[in-house]
């Protein structure tokens, strides 16, 4: 499709480094194309993007953030083996920043094993100053999942096993996508923006939820709609209040001892689900914090999150052995 720009194995602003323990993304797919993404025409000469390494031993394991984003994009982590399924990973960090290595790449790599092409679409943050900033993220998220279904073909995938999973605040942010899949956000561009936008699942880890009371995550919140919302603009924002009984099966897993971002969120928008009549299912656990992704639930109980991610999938008839898949 000509509006892709693709690059394989240099992710503009990603420094590789050759001895780090994950692997480069196997190609980046430039949601926007060329054009500026809407409402970031103002912001797009001004804002840098800026990718901060916060780990002391990076040349062991990697811990990056990254802000400014106006050129959102896709990072593509290909399978051996692609079994149809897909992922598009949202990862988190207050909608402040973006954890792209600890809620991304390290996750990817897990889901290929299983098959799953994964991408993890870095996506613009509401307080950077774009207009409609509450929507940016979603209208990224949109596009992306319309254009992994568009490229189906080119990426071995089945179009109807196309889900989201999300981190935090990226667990909001597919939240936001499985109960407003429909909003009309951004105009349509070309034939990708006629192809629904409707997760087939959506998984959501640690999930920033609530928009107001006593679970609510305030930094999340503040960035994306304001200190003072109404209360009309929290029924829309607010994952537990919009659940909707067309949305796609969900899984969601917490920490009971998440001081961050209560365990309140998950178990709100889990009864919710359920009593729109949405196929839900939640893990909590009595250890993990916030923020555990892959690495820091090594040795926990909760490690085995993956595993219940995949088992679900596969229960749900998302997931299928490569030798089942055509082509």
């Amino acid at each position: 499709m000509r509006f892709l720009c693709l690059a394989f194995l240099l992710v503009p602003g990603l420094p590789i480094l050759a001895q780090a323990q994950h692997r480069e993304p196997d190609a980046e797919i430039v949601i926007w194309g060329d054009a500026h993404a809407p409402g970031s025409e103002l912001v797009a000469d001004r804002l840098r993007e800026v990718v901060t390494e916060r780990s002391a031993t990076p040349h062991i394991i990697r811990d990056r953030m990254v802000v400014g984003i106006t050129r959102p994009r896709l990072l593509v982590f290909r399978p051996q083996r692609p079994n149809g399924t897909a992922m598009l990973m949202l990862p988190g960090g207050g909608y402040q920043r973006e954890v792209i290595d600890k809620e991304g790449i390290e996750s990817a790599e897990r889901f290929n094993e299983a098959g799953v092409t994964v991408f993890i679409l870095l996506y613009r943050l509401p307080h950077e100053g774009h207009e409609n900033g509450a929507d940016v993220p979603l209208q990224d998220a949109q596009r992306s999942l319309r254009l992994i279904r568009s490229l189906a073909n080119d990426y071995q995938l089945d179009p109807d096993r196309v889900g989201v999973i999300g981190f935090s605040a990226g667990g909001h942010l597919a939240g936001s996508i499985s109960t407003r899949f429909d909003a009309d956000v951004y105009a349509l561009r070309d034939a990708a923006d006629a192809i629904s936008a409707r997760p087939a699942f959506s998984v959501l880890a640690y999930p920033v939820a609530r928009m107001s009371g006593p679970a609510v995550h305030e930094g999340s919140r503040d960035r994306l709609i304001g200190a003072a919302p109404e209360a009309e603009t929290v029924a829309i924002y607010d994952i537990a209040e919009a659940a909707r009984p067309d949305a796609p099966p969900i899984f969601l897993f917490h920490a009971a001892d998440d001081e961050a971002v209560p365990v309140a969120n998950a178990l709100d928008v889990f009864a919710a689900n359920r009593a729109a009549g949405v196929e839900a299912e939640l893990h909590v656990f009595a250890e993990g914090g916030h923020g555990f992704g892959i690495r820091f639930a090594e040795g926990l109980p909760i490690e085995v999150w993956p595993d219940l991610v995949l088992a679900w999938l596969e229960r749900g008839g998302f997931l299928r052995a490569a030798d089942q898949v055509p082509g």
